[in-house]
């Protein structure tokens, strides 16, 4: 929900993700648990050189970040989501900023896609400090991250330092206004292609090249035939998982949904950066 930077944090953390972190040997050699202080209760076991921020001091410094390089009208109606998984061991923020805009222009219609930021933090070791900037498309409400240029990553090792992480955030340039530009690329590019083939070949799936093809043929009807059209079901399949696409997630009993959708958009990332992908931006 949009946030008065004024009355409320950037980045408000329940008390779900609210307490520090301790470490408590274990029968298992270099291993170590990793606790709640608060409550004592174990959710994890990591190597003994593992070393992580907790919630609170990662996100805090991240909220800083955001705010000591962007305009405060950047900032206003900040729209904040906090995912987590792995019994609050994993978290995930996702800030769209609805007043740093572009419009995205095709043939057949227009979009508003606003700046994006994703931060990711775990304290079991499921996953490194990461930081990534992107887009998000007001018109169909996905979320778009690709390319290794647009992200920031450090593992949680002895050497690990989160004073050092935030200085190589505070030195980033958002990408914000280059994405537009190869997205407005994308836009302008035909899909002058066999659809099928050129799905199985990136996704090399047969099942879920399938799907994809028809999530594409619905893209191309509101974006018309273009690149733009195919990134967009390629960003629909990493944003839903219901009967909106036909990409519904497994039932595994386990808080784990949050994760599996953003390891969706992780796959995305590797499809745009396939040479089949960049092939369809060659001139």
């Amino acid at each position: 929900m949009p946030l008065d930077i004024v009355q409320d944090k950037l980045i408000p953390l329940s008390a779900d993700l609210n307490f520090k972190v301790q470490y408590e040997p274990t029968k298992m050699k270099d291993h170590k648990y990793v606790c709640r202080s608060d409550t004592g209760e174990y959710l994890g076991i990591v190597g003994n050189g593992f070393k992580c921020a907790s919630h609170p001091t990662f996100y805090n410094a991240i909220e800083e970040v955001i705010q000591d390089n962007r305009d405060y009208a950047d900032l206003l109606g900040a729209e904040v989501k906090m995912s987590t998984a792995r019994n609050n061991a994993w978290a995930m923020v996702d800030i769209t900023l609805p007043n740093v805009s572009h419009t995205i222009t095709t043939s057949k219609h227009q979009t508003t896609i606003n700046e994006r930021i994703v931060g990711l933090h775990a304290i079991d070791g499921s996953c490194s400090n990461q930081v990534y900037f992107g887009a998000y498309d007001r018109f169909c409400l996905n979320g778009q991250i690709s390319g290794d240029y647009e992200k920031i990553r450090k593992k949680n090792t002895s050497g690990f330092s989160i004073d050092t992480f935030i200085h190589e955030l505070k030195n980033s340039k958002s990408t914000f206004d280059a994405r537009q530009s190869y997205l407005q690329s994308m836009a302008d590019t035909p899909l002058n292609v066999d659809g099928k083939t050129l799905l199985e070949k990136i996704i090399k799936s047969d099942q879920l090249a399938k799907k994809m093809y028809e999530l594409t043929c619905v893209e191309i009807a509101k974006r018309g035939k273009n690149v733009f059209a195919l990134y967009s079901a390629f960003t629909n399949y990493a944003s839903y998982a219901d009967d909106r696409n036909g990409f519904a997630l497994r039932n595994t009993g386990k808080d784990t949904a949050s994760q599996s959708m953003w390891a969706r958009e992780q796959k995305v990332s590797q499809w745009v950066s396939s040479p089949e992908f960049k092939s369809l931006m060659v001139a």
